[in-house]
């Protein structure tokens, strides 16, 4: 939406707010972002950092109402009648505890690494580390094993584990982390932090695969050499369909990317088979380049809106803006 001025994203998001939540009666921010952010017309989209400022203020205003249930918050208008938000927010609260169960929520972080996983065993040249040991020796209502990575390249040692690492012949090591969340990766949420510190500490170039990396990240983090893969899609095990039916229907969660399996598409299968190994050259020349400013990014001494100046090159202080905006 880089053609609207914020202040007209701002009063569009307002009125999309109000158009969900006379439709859907209860929705989470969740689903107001896939309503809203993932869906509809390209000129009707309102990403997630316009959308949750208005969504506080309108909060702030009375205009919508916030609802806490089971340390999750629900959001309706208060003029919806109080039974039927009542009667949804039952329903909803009980698809959303089952699709946040722990137990799925760890398979579901597998399903998306394993569907990583089959796109690298696709190219019979690729060299990397990270495999799982019993695929197909039993279905996915339970975790596979897996075989991590290692967490050091010689000498030099990263605290914590990445889910998978590659051995470029040009560029050296990557490591790739896959998040199978569904919030928006903004380049100052912690993932982005975690994975450029690791890959800073054992020197290798970052790789992120996420559902979805809104403009900025992609304008910010391709710059200092990190390389992005957009899934679109949040992918549930197979043993789960029944939960990712009801969270993706329209009339309740709203979570229509949803879709189960974890045999990577062909978009995730060209970028791992194919493009990955293009740009690495290039994205480590670009990590080399910027190695000190994500270095002060991750360690704290330098501040989001200071280390998006700093890869971007502008020339003057912005520290009163929000960065995402920086392209209008």
């Amino acid at each position: 939406m880089a053609h609207l001025r914020r202040a007209e994203r701002e009063l569009l998001a307002r009125k999309r707010i109000i158009k969900v939540l006379t439709t859907q009666k209860v929705a989470n921010m969740r689903t107001l972002e896939q309503k809203i952010s993932d869906a509809g017309p390209g000129n009707m989209r309102v990403d997630p950092h316009i959308l949750t400022p208005i969504r506080k203020n309108m909060v702030a205003e009375g205009r919508v109402i916030s609802i806490r249930r089971n340390n999750i918050d629900w959001y309706a208008l208060p003029e919806t009648n109080s039974g039927q938000v009542e009667y949804k927010l039952r329903e909803l609260s009980l698809i959303y505890r089952e699709l946040n169960n722990q137990d799925l929520k760890l398979r579901m972080g597998q399903t998306l690494e394993i569907a990583t996983y089959r796109a690298l065993l696709n190219d019979p040249d690729t060299v990397f580390f990270g495999r799982f040991l019993d695929l197909g020796n039993y279905n996915d209502s339970t975790l596979y094993s897996k075989e991590e990575p290692p967490n050091h390249i010689g000498r030099r040692a990263m605290h914590g584990r990445v889910d998978f690492m590659v051995i470029h012949p040009a560029a050296g090591a990557l490591v790739i982390e896959c998040k199978n969340s569904r919030e928006w990766l903004y380049p100052d949420r912690e993932e982005i932090r975690s994975l450029l510190k690791k890959a800073i500490a054992i020197n290798a170039v970052p790789v992120l695969v996420a559902r979805r990396i809104p403009f900025i990240t992609f304008r910010v983090l391709q710059n200092c050499g990190v390389i992005l893969h957009q899934v679109y899609n949040q992918l549930l095990p197979v043993s789960a369909q029944s939960v990712a039916d009801r969270a993706a229907h329209k009339n309740l969660l709203g979570y229509h990317d949803i879709r189960t399996g974890n045999i990577p598409d062909a978009r995730m299968t060209k970028f791992i088979t194919v493009n990955l190994s293009a740009v690495a050259t290039e994205a480590r020349s670009k990590f080399e380049e910027n190695r000190d400013v994500i270095t002060r990014f991750t360690n704290g001494s330098l501040r989001y809106s200071g280390f998006v100046q700093e890869v971007l090159r502008y020339p003057h202080e912005r520290e009163d803006d929000d960065p995402a905006d920086w392209f209008d």
